[in-house]
């Protein structure tokens, strides 16, 4: 019972999944926000290449 409730203790007070876990957070926006910005400029950026390409 003593090695449980050491096992438990040194595993409350171990930050390493917390820190992991916000590094997951912030690669989750950053994959967000890449994601909304091709797809409001895809559209556009598509529009200007179909321009370019009628021209030539």
């Amino acid at each position: 019972m003593i090695e449980f409730v050491k096992t438990w203790l040194a595993l409350k007070t171990d930050r390493r999944a917390v820190t992991a876990l916000e590094y997951g957070l912030i690669a989750g926006v950053i994959v967000a926000t890449v994601a909304v910005g091709f797809n409001v400029l895809g559209g556009d950026l598509s529009n200007k290449f179909n321009n370019i390409a009628t021209n030539l």
